[in-house]
């Protein structure tokens, strides 16, 4: 089997080691080389032709954002943005994903363990080295036109959310496009912690609902799109009253990863049964499949996103091959079935 070639741009001698060695006993991931900046980066694009990149942001003669786009116009690739925990680093680090870059990893070091490292960048490898290159970046955010009104709902209803790879855009796509009076939403989204506070931000300013990342014990109702944390599971529960709102907790990875769609997903079947929507959106791997599959079996209505929309056709694609949707369709056309499910769930 062929190994995925691998590139690592950053100026930090001892990042470059610590990503290298995390790699290291990957039999199908294979580190060609390293490059302290972009101008070294380049020289070895063209030698070693590397199949997946690595590219820190802040760096000495080019920043990260203005190689990348150069990048994307020339030589287009997979890459894997790893970026710091701080304000500008998030902010720096949705704008990469603007421009083409298909991954995120925070900045090894602190409470990050070398076995996690390992997995988790050896993952977002193998999701880079399969995703679906755009051809041009994303046009910088415009708020559309407010959509219709959702129908009429009498007694609580949820709208259950999962995405990987490619998903921070595929999200923001969906929800820019459901209207204020949506009920309740849960999303799931695999991305690092502290990264899923500045998603979560970003969207509430776009989107016509409140979107918060979620907290224990959060309340879930109209209007209201609830973000799991990174690196904690985000479940739905049920008060005494009768009311919505999540759990948010530590636990075991589930498809090796954390937070887990499957673990909201199989909380939404749960609790909700036919009064829910479930939908998946592209990513890597299978995670979320199983639970949409609980949801269909509850009677929820269950929608993924097709495979020529997607940037990595992983988890809808086991979803589908698992009979978990009711239907498939493009990304730009989910917000419209959601809505047509929401009518039927209405009748």
């Amino acid at each position: 089997m062929r190994k995925t070639r691998v590139l690592i741009v950053d100026d930090s001698a001892i990042v470059r080691k610590l990503l290298a060695d995390a790699l290291s006993g990957e039999d199908d991931l294979e580190v060609v080389g390293t490059a302290p900046d972009p101008f070294v980066a380049r020289d070895k694009i063209l030698t070693l032709k590397p199949d997946v990149l690595t590219l820190d942001i802040e760096m000495p003669r080019m920043d990260g954002l203005t190689f990348l786009k150069k990048l994307m116009h020339y030589q287009p690739m997979p890459v894997v943005v790893i970026s710091s925990l701080g304000q500008a680093g998030c902010q720096t680090t949705f704008e990469a994903m603007r421009l083409g870059a298909v991954e995120v990893l925070a900045k090894p070091g602190g409470p990050y363990s070398v076995g996690e490292l390992r997995m988790d960048l050896a993952a977002k490898i193998r999701a880079a080295a399969a995703a679906r290159l755009r051809k041009a970046p994303i046009e910088p955010l415009v708020k559309p036109d407010p959509p219709p009104p959702a129908p009429i709902l009498g007694g609580s209803t949820v709208i259950a959310i999962g995405a990987s790879t490619g998903g921070t855009e595929a999200i923001q796509e969906v929800l820019m496009r459901l209207p204020a009076n949506c009920p309740g939403i849960v999303v799931t989204q695999h991305i690092p912690a502290v990264f899923s506070l500045h998603f979560a931000n970003r969207l509430n300013e776009i989107c016509p609902m409140e979107v918060k990342e979620a907290r224990n014990g959060d309340t879930l109702a109209t209007g209201r799109v609830l973000i799991a944390p990174g690196n904690f599971h985000m479940l739905l529960r049920k008060s005494a009253s009768g009311g919505l709102h999540v759990s948010v907790q530590d636990g075991p990875r589930v498809c090796y990863q954390r937070p887990s769609v499957d673990v909201m997903f199989s909380s939404v079947a749960e609790l909700m049964g036919p009064r829910a929507v479930g939908v998946i959106l592209t990513g890597m791997g299978a995670d979320g499949a199983r639970g949409l599959l609980k949801m269909k079996e509850a009677g929820a209505r269950t929608i993924a996103q097709d495979e020529a929309s997607c940037v990595v056709f992983g988890m809808p694609k086991e979803a589908i091959r698992m009979g978990a949707a009711d239907q498939v369709t493009p990304l730009t056309r989910v917000p419209a079935a959601i809505l047509s499910q929401l009518a039927r769930i209405a009748r």
